[in-house]
């Protein structure tokens, strides 16, 4: 379940980035993240902390909540 959860939140990451169309490279200069990292997370292979949720959310111009608005998490 764990492993999903990651999963999905790659997947909403990759979907807003792409929706802005930018790349995985922008998005990370935006973070101030390696663009392996924001790949890491994309394909739900990363754990990742709460500031660097919050970094992602500023980079993508949204707010946190919006980042989680993923009905398999509502």
């Amino acid at each position: 379940m764990h492993q999903d959860a990651l999963q999905q939140f790659g997947l909403r990451i990759k979907q807003l980035r792409q929706a802005q169309g930018i790349s995985q490279e922008e998005l990370g200069a935006r973070a101030q993240l390696d663009r392996t990292y924001i790949s890491g997370i994309e394909r739900g292979k990363r754990n990742v902390s709460f500031k660097n949720i919050v970094l992602i959310a500023d980079a993508l111009q949204i707010s946190v909540a919006e980042l989680f608005n993923v009905p398999e998490f509502s």
